[in-house]
């Protein structure tokens, strides 16, 4: 039996019933291209195989677990990588579109998700399960990174699973989300988009006008005395388009 990390937050669905789920709600159809995150010891990986995929990629971090992996698994199709998914990076495999999969740790599941966003040209359709909460938070606009996130896709919370349903039992309810690209957008640098929303998110409690030039505001047609979670997305997004342009002469 493969030692579990506490560190590297293993907690292993070991239902059936939800793993068949999880592979169901990937919708793999033949000559798809699957990446499974963090796949432990194959409990997912086995369901996933029974799908006419044309390559299924599994992203481990825990070498005992890859030694546990190659022991049970020889399907030609298989191809394992020692790797962390938190700046792993998707190009690397030299073919798509992906479709990833997986039980994401929870110490981690906000970066490797992150990391996602940035490789979404690549990957249509994300189907993870996280930490309830994080769901929860990431189906709100309420974050730099739910926004991150939604610019891109489109959430679905498709189920809840309690900690009987995993080894060991974390302390936390989990949650099967499914996320499904719907823009391939046109911005062309997205750490600058991000660093512009982590800037937005911070002292959400700060009028816009407080964290703008009025003249910027203007421009983006936004009240400066709203705060960041009255702004809808197209707000943002517009905010900033200007905030770029604006940016520009002010760096030159």
């Amino acid at each position: 039996m493969v030692r579990l990390k506490k560190r590297l937050g293993q907690h292993l669905l070991i239902s059936p019933g939800i793993l068949q789920k999880i592979a169901e709600k990937a919708e793999i159809k033949e000559g798809d291209i699957v990446v499974e995150i963090g796949p432990g010891t194959g409990a997912l990986t086995k369901y996933l195989l029974q799908y006419p995929l044309k390559r299924l990629y599994l992203l481990e971090i825990d070498p005992e677990m890859i030694k546990e992996l190659r022991s049970k698994f020889s399907d030609e199709r298989l191809t394992i990588y020692q790797a962390d998914a938190v700046s792993f990076n998707y190009r690397n495999l030299g073919e798509g579109p992906l479709k990833v999969v997986g039980n994401l740790p929870y110490n981690v599941a906000s970066l490797i998700i992150e990391n996602v966003v940035y490789y979404h040209v690549l990957i249509p359709q994300v189907v993870v399960l996280v930490q309830k909460e994080v769901a929860e938070k990431w189906l709100t606009q309420g974050s730099w990174l739910s926004i991150f996130i939604q610019t891109f896709y489109d959430l679905d919370y498709i189920m809840t699973i309690p900690p009987r349903f995993f080894h060991p039992p974390p302390k936390v309810d989990s949650s099967l989300i499914k996320l499904s690209l719907h823009v391939k957008t046109s911005l062309a640098d997205l750490a600058k988009y991000k660093n512009f929303l982590t800037h937005l998110f911070q002292h959400k409690r700060k009028m816009l006008r407080k964290k703008f030039p009025a003249e910027l505001l203007e421009k983006s047609q936004i009240d400066g005395h709203l705060r960041v979670e009255a702004l809808s997305l197209g707000e943002i997004l517009r905010l900033y388009e200007h905030f770029i342009d604006w940016l520009e002469p002010q760096v030159k």
